[in-house]
C-alpha cells in the first residue's frame, strides 16, 4: 500500500481510504462482528485512513476494529453542526464512542455552497479553537459541489476537502467532472489535503469499475480515495487495484454482480422527508409513497436517516 502526505496537514494516510458508510445502518447494516472483520481486513493489508461521519453509525465499529488492531488508523469524522454548542456535541460523541483522545480530521458534512460554509462559520471555528488545544489535528470540509472546493482552495483555516471525484461526475451538484477537478487541481496546489468519494459514483458504474478506479487512481491531485467497502472480499479486490495487483479470480468471482438499490418498503406514508433530505434530487412522491430515480440515486442511504417509519434501506 502507498502512503502520501495529506496536504500540509502533516498527516500520511493510505491511498485508499475505508469508507466507513457502507457497513453501518443506513446501508449494509452488518452485525458488529461483521463489519469489524470487514475493517480489520484493510487494516491488515495497510489501510491506516478511515473515513466516517456521526450520521453514518458506524463509531461502534471503528471502535472495536481498532481494540483489535495492531496499529492506529487515521479516522476522519464529519457533523452537520453549525452552532459552537451542536460541535461542541458531536466532537465530544465522536471522541467517547470511538473512544480516542484526539480525532485526527474533523469536517463540516456535506456543504453545499458558499452560503453553507457561513451558515457553519460558528461549528468551524470551534472546530479550529479545538484543533489549537490538541484535540483535532485538522479541519476541513466534505462536499459534492465545485463552488465550495473553490471557495475552501482560499480559506486557509481549511486544510482538507473530501469532494465527490467520479468518471462520469455524477452525484456532482453543481457542474461537471471536469469543473471539480479543475477545482480540485487548485485546492491541492493551494495545500490542501483531498481525499475524494464515490469513485463508483455511489455504486451506479460498477459495470465500468475497472476504468472508474483507474481513472481516480491517476489522478495525481488527489491524495487519498475513499471506498466504501461490506465484505473481506471487497477488501482483498480493491487493495489489489490499488497496488497494482491482479485479482484473484475467486475473489472477482465473488464481488461481480452486487449492485445494489435503494429499496422503499410498502409502509411508506408518504411524508416526504426523505424528497426534502435528498441533495441529488433523486427521490419524488407519487401516489402517497416515495419513489426513486435510479440514475441521479447516490445510494448514499442519507435519506434513510430522515425516514421517521424506517421504511427506506438500501440493499
Amino acid at each position: 500500500m502507498k502512503y502520501v502526505k495529506l496536504g500540509n496537514t502533516g498527516l500520511e494516510v493510505s491511498r485508499m481510504c475505508f469508507g466507513g458508510l457502507i457497513i453501518g445502518p443506513l446501508q449494509a447494516n452488518l452485525p458488529l462482528d461483521e463489519g469489524v472483520n470487514v475493517i480489520l481486513a484493510a487494516l491488515e493489508r495497510g489501510v491506516n485512513f478511515i473515513d466516517t461521519a456521526e450520521l453514518y453509525g458506524t463509531y461502534d465499529y471503528i471502535r472495536e476494529a481498532i481494540k483489535k488492531s495492531k496499529s492506529k488508523p487515521i479516522i476522519a469524522t464529519k457533523s452537520y453542526a453549525y452552532s459552537t454548542e451542536g460541535a461542541k456535541a458531536s466532537l465530544e460523541k465522536a471522541r467517547k464512542e470511538l473512544d480516542i483522545d484526539v480525532i485526527d480530521i474533523f469536517l463540516l458534512h456535506e456543504q453545499e455552497s458558499r452560503l453553507t460554509l457561513k451558515g457553519h462559520r460558528e461549528a468551524l471555528e470551534y472546530y479550529i479553537s479545538m484543533k489549537e488545544k490538541g484535540i483535532i489535528r485538522a479541519v476541513g470540509v466534505s462536499t459534492h459541489n465545485v463552488e465550495v472546493v473553490e471557495a475552501c482552495a482560499d480559506m486557509p483555516e481549511v486544510e482538507v476537502i473530501h469532494p465527490l471525484v467520479n468518471k462520469a461526475g455524477i452525484g456532482i451538484g453543481d457542474g461537471t467532472i471536469e469543473d471539480m477537478l479543475a477545482a480540485v487541481k487548485r485546492a491541492h496546489d493551494n495545500g490542501k489535503g483531498i481525499y475524494s468519494m464515490k469513485p463508483l459514483g455511489g455504486g451506479n458504474l460498477l459495470k465500468s469499475y475497472s476504468e472508474c478506479m483507474d481513472f481516480v487512481l491517476n489522478i495525481p491531485y488527489i491524495d487519498s480515495i475513499a471506498v466504501g467497502m461490506q465484505s473481506v472480499e471487497e477488501v482483498i479486490m480493491n487493495i489489489c487495484v490499488f497496488n497494482n495487483e491482479p485479482v484473484p479470480e475467486d475473489i472477482r468471482s465473488s464481488v461481480a454482480g452486487r449492485k445494489k438499490h435503494l429499496h422503499i418498503d410498502y409502509w411508506c406514508e408518504g411524508c416526504g422527508r426523505c424528497v426534502e433530505r435528498c441533495r441529488q434530487d433523486a427521490l419524488y412522491i407519487q401516489d402517497n409513497k416515495a419513489k426513486v430515480i435510479e440514475e441521479k440515486c447516490l445510494l448514499c442511504g442519507y435519506c434513510a436517516s430522515a425516514c421517521s417509519c424506517f421504511a427506506i434501506k438500501v440493499c
